[in-house]
């Protein structure tokens, strides 16, 4: 773990939550289907929000949708739609909440056709992370988000798919000067 001393991405030297998320979890390449899906929804839920609010209620969001299980979550019916909507502990929003048990369907009929969500996404780079520019949208990311929204994902237009690649290791974001630049 680095120390208070290191030099970071700008964005994340605002608090320690940010610090922490940065250094261990941030443009780590994830292979997880699972994982890429549950971070592709949080990513949703950040709309109009801040990336912080997200991580802060990221345990609440775990325990509110069965640890982000995509059966269990494509499960889902309106009495936990109503269950979600009086839940503090997650963004509580209809169309998201509603996104993301749409999306966990999606998830797995694209699993039960044989095709893995993880080799899904990281097709659009060849499977390899690529180095990005610092820009929020990409026509990387708008490829994505075209053929998720194609598929029937909601909340994943180019800007929120830009940051899920990064957030997931599929686009290294860290800036020159950061202590993750080019590490990994």
């Amino acid at each position: 773990m680095a120390s208070d001393t290191v030099t970071r991405c700008t964005w994340a030297e605002r608090d320690p939550l940010e610090r922490h998320y940065h250094d261990t979890e941030w443009g780590v390449p994830v292979r997880d289907a699972r994982a890429l899906w549950e971070c592709l929804m949080l990513e949703g839920f950040q709309a109009g929000l801040s990336w912080t609010v997200i991580l802060r209620k990221r345990e609440g969001f775990r325990a509110a949708f069965a640890g982000f299980d995509p059966v269990k979550v494509a499960a889902f019916d309106e009495a936990d739609i109503v269950r979600l909507l009086a839940d503090p502990g997650i963004v509580r929003s209809r169309a998201k909440i509603e996104a993301t048990i749409a999306g966990a369907r999606i998830f797995n009929a694209m699993q039960a056709a044989g095709e893995d969500f993880a080799a899904f996404c990281w097709s659009f780079t060849g499977g390899v992370p690529v180095r990005g520019d610092g820009s929020s949208v990409t026509p990387l990311s708008e490829r994505a988000s075209k053929e998720l929204k194609r598929r029937g994902f909601k909340f994943v237009g180019p800007t929120i798919v830009h940051a899920w690649m990064q957030a997931v290791g599929i686009v290294d974001d860290h800036v020159p000067g950061c202590f993750l630049h080019r590490a990994r």
